[in-house]
């Protein structure tokens, strides 16, 4: 992750883009790419966002890659190692959501009736 993270801010460096003024519309293009995504499950089941992901792989798969390169270049500008606090993330959720609970409980939303050890 750190190489990539890494070849997004020389890719940036080198078009003297990735100010720290960026973030905020960086951010707002997560939301655009997070719209464009949820165009293409909206208001159907489970088993339909399914079939509609199958059938749309192309793009949601440019949605996982655009919002990747978007998260390390936000890294990049905050100078934070995505690597590390990635891994932190994990731990912390590790603890946060037990595998025995989680497996009986299904999910993490507390007040309605899931696990989250926080």
């Amino acid at each position: 992750m750190k190489d990539i993270q890494d070849k997004v801010k020389k890719f940036n460096e080198e078009r003297d883009w990735g100010k720290v003024l960026e973030i905020k519309d960086l951010l707002l293009n997560m939301n655009e790419e997070i719209g464009e995504f949820w165009n293409i499950i909206k208001w159907v089941d489970a088993e339909k966002q399914k079939e509609m992901i199958e059938k749309n792989k192309e793009e949601v798969a440019n949605f996982i890659g655009d919002m990747q390169y978007l998260t390390l270049k936000i890294a990049a500008i905050c100078d934070v190692d995505s690597e590390k606090e990635t891994l932190k993330v994990l731990e912390e959720y590790e603890k946060r959501f037990p595998i025995d609970k989680v497996k009986k409980l299904k999910h993490g939303n507390v007040k309605a009736g899931g696990v989250d050890d926080k």
